[in-house]
């Protein structure tokens, strides 16, 4: 069932980078009309998710925010105290956007799924992944690299959304049965998930929203 999360085919491979020349394409304008048009609620519902269940002092961790964007988990993690971060994303344009923001202590380019994240191993107070874990964005594997980057007793934070497909019910079927056996293995702890009943909207339905999930991780001291 979830074999083809584990690797790539020459398919998957083209689809992930067409995904990321499209990427490539986008404006902040073009952003912000999308956001607002969906109702995007991932990034602030997650946001305060990780904020509400994290007591380390916010000023002295060091974030890394995969799939980074323009850098709007960031600067919501801002306004919460937060204050050292490192972004990740495929795009280059989404990079220059993000470094605008004058946040990022560092922001480095990578293509999630068909190159290795970018991060050294154990470096991490928090490690934020939002958005990206769904069907042709972001394979199930990346998550062991998530878990990697985190320092031990770090933090991994994700939000997925639920789409209504048969590829989105699978995604979600492979990526907790991953959780779970890296839990299994001794490599991280569970510390609580949260459903989202307005993930964004629906832009099949009028009015309607798709739910989605954050789950929270704590990496293993030894």
């Amino acid at each position: 069932l979830c074999s083809e999360n584990k690797t790539f085919s020459d398919k998957t491979v083209i689809e992930y980078k067409n995904k990321s020349s499209i990427a490539k394409q986008f404006t902040p304008f073009f952003l912000k009309q999308d956001s607002v048009l969906m109702d995007y609620r991932a990034p602030h519902h997650t946001a305060g998710f990780l904020n509400a269940n994290f007591s380390g002092s916010r000023e002295e961790v060091l974030v890394l925010d995969v799939a980074c964007g323009s850098g709007w988990v960031a600067k919501l993690m801002a306004e919460l105290g937060f204050r050292k971060f490192v972004g990740v994303d495929g795009s280059k344009g989404m990079l220059e956007q993000a470094a605008k923001t004058g946040l990022y202590q560092d922001l480095r380019l990578a293509l999630l799924g068909t190159e290795p994240l970018p991060a050294q191993t154990d470096a991490f107070d928090v490690v934020m992944i939002v958005g990206a874990l769904r069907d042709t964005f972001v394979p199930v594997s990346v998550v062991r690299e998530l878990c990697y980057a985190a320092k031990p007793g770090g933090y991994v934070c994700m939000s997925r959304v639920d789409p209504k497909s048969e590829s989105g019910a699978k995604y979600k079927v492979c990526l907790e049965k991953e959780l779970q056996l890296m839990e299994d293995e001794g490599l991280w702890t569970h510390v609580i998930s949260q459903e989202m009943d307005r993930y964004m909207m629906d832009v099949y339905y009028d009015d309607q929203y798709l739910y989605g999930t954050m789950y929270l991780y704590r990496k293993a001291l030894n």
